[in-house]
């Protein structure tokens, strides 16, 4: 059997929306990992992690369900999510990638003054108080406020972590497209082969 065939699409469409699975339930491990420890404290990033998360093991579920029984309708479904998902990541990938240092620094600022929570989580983290200077006369939870004058502002160390992340992002969200788009070709091929066992439910 070439790996053209009908049984080799299958199965290469099947370890995609494993690898899918495998990614998704890591995505909700990690989020809930982080809340539990304490790592991070903002519930709206742990929701919205976790929410990526879910969506992604939907779609991986739907599209393993239509691998395994051939479903042509829940195919069809698959085929768009995916091409949708794909489009909206290799914009925010190349969008991780093309940024600047000044569109990085609005960025972070904005991220900085939306949320107390996160402020506290990247001082105590980071060991850095304020965003551009040090309030000496407010509260930070970083271990060098307790020695007066010794805590850097959070804005420079966070903007040279930002800009590995960015990249690392940027890169893997390449990547992930990449599978996605073979997603979709192999579920259009996929589609249009003859199983030489026919299940007589999976055009229904």
């Amino acid at each position: 059997m070439v790996c053209g065939g009908f049984v080799c699409t299958k199965n290469s469409l099947c370890a995609l929306n494993i690898l899918y699975v495998m990614v998704s339930l890591l995505l909700i491990g990690v989020a809930a990992w982080g809340k539990w420890f304490g790592l991070v404290s903002s519930i709206r990033v742990v929701a919205g992690v976790i929410g990526v998360g879910i969506f992604l093991l939907f779609v991986a579920f739907v599209g393993l369900c239509g691998a395994l029984m051939h479903h042509q309708v829940l195919l069809f479904f698959y085929m768009i999510i995916l091409f949708l998902v794909f489009m909206v990541q290799l914009s925010v990938s190349a969008a991780c990638l093309a940024i600047n240092k000044e569109q990085q620094k609005e960025l972070l600022e904005v991220g900085w003054n939306k949320s107390e929570a996160t402020q506290k989580d990247v001082e105590k983290t980071l060991n850095c108080c304020g965003f551009f200077h040090p309030d000496y006369n407010g509260t930070c939870d970083a271990d060098c406020f307790s020695s007066p004058l010794s805590c850097d502002p959070c804005a420079p160390i966070i903007q040279s972590h930002a800009e590995e992340v960015l990249r690392f992002v940027g890169g893997i969200g390449c990547f992930f497209s990449f599978t996605e788009i073979l997603g979709v070709w192999l579920t259009h091929r996929y589609r249009n082969q003859k199983d030489s066992h026919p299940n007589s439910g999976a055009f229904l």
